[in-house]
């Protein structure tokens, strides 16, 4: 058991994300054993979950003529335009079924709002709008976190940078993550979590 300021955080590992899903990321199901195996380690543990409305506006289908994977600007700055996943209420949105969340804390749900898209468990897209995540670390008394989950180079890598800024301790298991790699997203993300003193681990 790791020291009772130590937490990890799951993110996002639900069946949109995993093959056969609406935005499946390549062998993203290989990280539900390892986030297992690590879950009676930790003393906190939080999963998130990526919890669209139907009419987001980082979904493709909702922006007329426009392809996914594009960008478009959005008054917080790019955005990728997704395929639609994830939707409230959907069997997509779900967690894996192989996924342990009986022994999680506390279920954060993220991007429910329309008009913003959420990557980071800590803030929505415009990167000043919280999640709840930080006040609820802070209350448990958590300095040290453990991310795992979908995808490395965007929701973890997010997550990560941002718990790096508000000054946690911060290690990304990448065994027990796997990566979109959008046009070198990959690569670009490694580098900045590096930058930021993520450690990266696996």
């Amino acid at each position: 058991m790791q020291a009772p300021d130590h937490a990890l955080i799951v993110i996002d590992v639900q069946n949109d994300f995993c093959p056969g899903g609406a935005l499946a990321v390549a062998e993203g199901d290989a990280v539900v054993a390892p986030i297992n195996a690590l879950l009676g380690d930790f003393a906190v543990r939080v999963v998130t979950q990526d919890w669209h409305p139907a009419d987001h506006a980082s979904f493709a289908d909702n922006h007329p003529g426009a392809a996914p994977f594009s960008v478009t600007e959005m008054p917080y700055g790019p955005q990728v335009l997704w395929p639609r996943h994830c939707v409230q209420g959907t069997a997509g949105a779900d967690f894996h079924p192989g996924l342990r969340t009986d022994p999680a804390d506390l279920v954060i749900r993220k991007g429910f709002r329309a008009s913003i898209d959420s990557y980071s468990a800590f803030f929505e897209n415009d990167r000043a709008t919280p999640t709840g995540l930080e006040g609820y670390l802070r209350s448990r008394g958590v300095t040290t976190l453990t991310l795992a989950g979908l995808a490395t180079d965007f929701c973890v890598a997010y997550s990560a940078l941002d718990a790096a800024r508000l000054g946690f301790g911060v290690t990304v298991r990448l065994d027990a993550c796997r990566a979109i790699d959008l046009d070198g997203s990959l690569a670009a993300a490694l580098e900045q979590m590096r930058a930021a003193g993520v450690s990266l681990q696996g």
